[in-house]
């Protein structure tokens, strides 16, 4: 009794000092506020926390969290960009085992200008079950490769945390599709038993010489080692940043990069825009020559975002001249976005995968060498009406990036180059990276991919078909304007086979296929 009297006494006197120093309690903050108002008052860089101390700190505070609420609270379900609400929340469906169906009707304006739709058959056939495959390196008697249609596209141990790259390999593993390493090289965190597709850079991470330039040795040296790489492909340019290269800073570069790229700990490393090891049409051609001998026969091919189509031509020429052609060619939107690009070149640099692909599919049509050569499309595939209107743009297969970082968890909070993304995918933070399951989100990426071939099969069947090579553009459409719309093959007329050669295409054709001449010599 006589405690608990001590402690009420006690208690009471805390309280009546407190109550009687209540001034202090205001003059504390008072001369916090009156301290950051001086700093604002004074300091020269920013005119308005001179002009409106303390105040003016709010608009910082607006501006970084404005996306957010757009985000959440004030986009529609379809105006969302580079992927809309119902786009991400559809792939976060499927990616759990959910049927991703909706009711009600579409959201979309069907007669607005760029509406897409394809002509379904009043005969369908039963869906296909399962993957589809398709043969690469036959034509050259490389190694053949079985590609699904759908694979995972070009993302870097270093750009992606290593447990998202573990859980996107053992992903692929599961579902039976492929896992392109990127440029960063062919990390542990890749060999849980994906097959893989190694990207060479422009730095030749991986298979490079102190100075960066390329290393034949190392190169053959990791194939032979590395049984689950199955296919090589030499970047030319990507989607987000044609034409650029990047800079790891020093400080990134952890023992775990460095030991995997093949650089100095610490050191800052920087990826030109442009090879060391070839240089030209001829030179391109030469050196897929030499990394397919070099593997041990793998099928090889090249990346690129299409941007002069006459020099994309000239590349043809030369494959022609020297009787040696590349076993596949991945064709990459500019509205990829998995690397980080100044916004000019997010926004303005490279041509849009409708217009690389369909110039790419017409060019090897024209050329004569469609057969000889698979095309890959990678940029925004979300879907299987994106799968099928690849597939009648000209494609042979599919890669998807960002849909896939959907599938792992990514919210689209585009920090990605920061260090600072919340859900794990890109951050190499251990405290954010620990949230990233690795046996769930493998799970994840396997049912989304299975769940969108199966969408795919789907809509195969409605058009009428049982194989994914029957597809043709004159069954899909694009609306122009309210009272008009194109099929695919009237956007995009296909050329002649061989017409380039035998100088039967149309003029336009013609002239960039002379002027290509001169580019290949």
């Amino acid at each position: 009794m006589w405690a608990a009297c001590l402690v009420g006494a006690l208690a009471g006197g805390l309280l009546s000092i407190l109550i009687s120093w209540w001034w202090l309690w205001l003059a504390i903050p008072a001369v916090g506020l009156s301290v950051v108002g001086l700093v604002d008052y004074l300091q020269p860089r920013h005119s308005i926390r001179r002009i409106y101390p303390v105040v003016g700190r709010l608009r910082w505070t607006a501006e970084a969290t404005r996306p957010k609420v757009r985000q959440y609270f004030m986009e529609s379900d379809t105006d969302g960009t580079p992927f809309s609400t119902e786009q991400r929340a559809d792939v976060y469906i499927r990616a759990k085992g959910g049927a991703g169906t909706a009711s009600f009707g579409t959201q979309l304006d069907a007669y607005a200008p760029g509406y897409e739709w394809f002509r379904h058959s009043i005969y369908p056939k039963p869906a296909a079950q399962g993957q589809h495959r398709v043969r690469i390196g036959e034509a050259s008697g490389a190694v053949p490769y079985d590609m699904a249609l759908m694979n995972v596209s070009a993302m870097s141990f270093g750009s992606l945390s290593g447990p998202a790259i573990t859980a996107l390999n053992e992903g692929a593993r599961r579902g039976g599709f492929a896992h392109d390493t990127g440029e960063g090289a062919v990390s542990p965190y890749h060999l849980q038993g994906g097959d893989l597709v190694w990207e060479i850079g422009t730095a030749y991470f991986g298979c490079r010489t102190a100075d960066g330039g390329f290393n034949p040795d190392r190169f053959a040296e990791l194939c032979r080692q590395t049984d689950a790489i199955k296919l090589i492909s030499i970047k030319l340019s990507q989607g987000a940043k044609p034409g650029l290269g990047g800079v790891l800073p020093g400080e990134k570069v952890t023992q775990e990069i460095a030991d995997t790229r093949g650089v100095p700990v610490g050191q800052t490393v920087v990826s030109p825009g442009y090879h060391s090891a070839f240089d030209g049409p001829k030179g391109l051609v030469d050196f897929v020559v030499r990394l397919r001998e070099l593997s041990g026969n793998l099928p090889t091919g090249f990346k690129l975002c299409v941007g002069e189509r006459a020099q994309f031509l000239a590349v043809l020429r030369a494959m022609i001249a020297a009787d040696a052609y590349p076993d596949f060619i991945i064709v990459d939107g500019s509205e990829g976005g998995t690397g980080a690009a100044p916004l000019e070149f997010e926004d303005h640099a490279g041509t849009p995968l409708d217009d690389g692909l369909t110039t790419v599919h017409r060019a090897l049509v024209g050329a004569g060498l469609r057969d000889r050569i698979k095309v890959g499309a990678s940029g925004k595939v979300a879907s299987g009406f994106d799968i099928a209107r690849r597939l009648a743009q000209g494609a042979d297969y599919t890669n998807s990036a960002r849909t896939m970082m959907f599938a792992l968890g990514c919210i689209q909070a585009r920090e990605c180059h920061t260090n600072k993304c919340p859900s794990g995918v890109t951050s190499n933070n251990p405290m954010v990276t620990r949230g990233l399951d690795v046996e769930d989100k493998a799970q994840r990426v396997c049912a989304y991919q299975h769940s969108t071939i199966a969408n795919f099969n789907t809509i195969l069947g409605v058009l009428g078909h049982d194989s994914c090579r029957q597809i043709r553009p004159d069954q899909f459409v694009r609306r122009i304007s309210q009272t008009e719309e194109l099929r695919y093959d009237q956007l995009w007329p296909e050329l002649p086979e061989g017409s380039l050669l035998d100088g039967s295409a149309p003029e336009d054709w013609m002239s960039d296929w002379r002027a290509a001449g001169k580019i290949a010599t």
